[in-house]
Parts: C-alpha cells; structure tokens; sequence
C-alpha cells in the first residue's frame, strides 16, 4: 500500500503548469475553506485577482486586499462580477463541491469550479483539475490530521515539538527540562502508529509526559538503549537507528523526519518512503522526488518500485 504523499512545492508546480488553462476573463477567486483558500489564495496573487470564501460570496463581499497595487481592473463590488472560480484543493466524494453548489445556486453569475488534485471517479464533479491522484493520498498541508498516519513512523524532535538549542542539549538537567516543557510544532489529531525517535530510552517516561501533557495519540515509542549522549553521538546511530526499526515494520509506509541528512540515510537504507519536514521534500525508495511532475510506485510483484512519469492529456493525467 504506497501512499501518494503531494508537496507544496509539487503543488505549486501544478499550478504554474496549469494557469493558462484557467480563465484569464474571471472576476475573482472563490476559496473552499480551508484547505481550498490554499489554492485559492495562489491564484489569485499569480493571476492579480480579489479573493474571497463561498461565504463571501453569498454575502457579497471580497477579502480585503491590502496594499495590493495594480487592482484598476478589478470588480468593485459583486454588482459588476460575472464569472467566479470556485476553488478546492482536491475532489475526492464530491460531497464537498457538491454542498457549495447547492449553496451557491442562487448566486447569478458565471461558476468555474476548480479543483487542484482529483481521485479518478471524481474527474467528472468539476470543470477544471490539474493532476488525478488516487487514495491512499496525503497532502503536506494535512498530512498530520490524515487517518494514514497509523501507518507512519513518525520523528520527535523537529516534528513534534522544536529542537533543542545546544545549551539544553546536554544529557542532564537542562535536556530534562526541555524535554518536559518542548514547545510543540506539529499535534497530530489522528493517532501515529510509532515514534521512532534517537532521544535516549532513560528519558522515556519525561518524553510520555510531554505526549501525555498534549494529548499526542500514538501506538508506541521506540527509543535508543544507549548510556549517553556521548556514545550516541560517538556511534552516530540517529538515522541508522531509525532505519532499522522503519525497515523491520512491515505495515510502515512512510516515515516523517525533521533532519534532511538523516531523512536522506533512513530512505537509503530502509529502501523506504520518507518525508523531510525541514526541506519539504518527498524521498522515494531512496530517490529524491522532482518537484516539476508527480510520481508514484509501480510494484513489479517482487518488492521493488519503479519511478513512473504522469504525462498530461487532456487535461487528465496518466501514467
């Protein structure tokens, strides 16, 4: 079960590949809250246009501006509106587009409906998409709230929470510290299969005090057996550690890691799909993904992924 994991960085390469197919003529963009506006808000700074909500819509107003400049050619008020673009980031039931059309089929102007990333069924639910992308799927932006986590591993410091600063890392009172009062960066509101983290097994119980203390659900916490810090550092276990465990869970898809070096290794290694929070970036059986196209892996029945090449026709993207 590979998981077809899209990046910002892939989805704004989407974007950019597709913008001459979007209606230059529109008066303004119509976000879908919230992931929608993400899309949404892209357009329209790349095509100069005002952007609103499907609640804006309705009630007639724009999202304020700022101190946009060059705004001459714009719609003053929706008196003057004639064509919308409603926004989504991806269509998969439909059910989503579907509620905004309902809620918007009163309104009396033209309506372009958009979505950026589609499943294969829901190609015919909008007017417009960019690229077909089939479940399991997760997005960069909601990776972290996606029921696939339970098939993730999952880093601590980086991910969780913030790293520690050189003077809090110093295998004794003020790592104690930090680890208990971590400033958290990434809560997940679906449950994490396992974190797979270097920190030290004798800081175990301080670290479920912190899982416990924001509420992280997850299924178990793999930790280095080692002394110290010093040894750990001395063996250089961080990303060989993680690559082990990652490797030897069968049902683990993807593993999220702060460190680009130590993401690079675990993918290495493992053979392994692995995120990297700091870059951004997708790496693939080992294989840094180009941001410029989507990819996924075709099994050849024997455990080994190959990279495949969508091309678009059509507007419908195949292998």
């Amino acid at each position: 079960m590979a998981i077809n994991f899209v990046t910002f960085d892939m989805l704004n390469k989407l974007l950019i590949q597709n913008l001459h197919r979007i209606p230059h003529d529109i008066d303004v963009v119509v976000g879908v809250p919230r992931s929608g506006l993400i899309v949404a808000n892209m357009i329209a700074c790349y095509l100069n246009k005002p952007l609103t909500d499907v609640a804006g819509v309705i009630a007639g107003k724009f999202f304020d501006a700022g101190n946009t400049k060059n705004k001459i050619d714009w719609a003053r008020d929706f008196s003057s509106v004639k064509k919308i673009l409603v926004v989504e980031d991806s269509a998969a039931s439909g059910a989503s587009i579907n509620q905004v059309k309902n809620r918007l089929a009163l309104v009396n102007v033209e309506k372009i409906y958009l979505a950026a990333i589609v499943e294969p069924h829901a190609v015919n639910m909008v007017d417009l998409f960019f690229a077909v992308v089939p479940s399991p799927r997760m997005f960069e932006w909601n990776y972290m709230h996606h029921g696939f986590l339970k098939y993730c591993c999952v880093d601590f410091d980086g991910v969780l929470c913030r790293d520690p600063t050189p003077e809090e890392n110093d295998d004794g009172e003020n790592y104690r510290n930090f680890i208990l009062n971590a400033t958290p960066k990434f809560i997940p509101s679906q449950p994490i299969g396992m974190i797979v983290t270097a920190r030290l097994k004798k800081y175990a119980e301080e670290s479920k005090f912190w899982l416990r203390k924001h509420k992280v659900p997850y299924g178990s916490l793999v930790m280095l057996n080692l002394e110290s810090a010093e040894q750990r550092r001395a063996l250089g276990l961080h990303a060989n550690f993680k690559a082990q465990v990652y490797s030897e869970l069968k049902n683990a898809e993807l593993f999220i890691e702060s460190d680009w070096n130590q993401a690079r290794i675990i993918a290495h290694l493992s053979r392994k799909d692995v995120f990297c929070v700091e870059t951004g970036i997708m790496i693939r059986g080992g294989i840094k993904i180009k941001a410029n196209f989507l990819l996924w892996r075709i099994s050849d029945g024997h455990g080994d992924f190959s990279r495949c090449r969508l091309k678009q026709t059509h507007g419908r993207w195949r292998q």
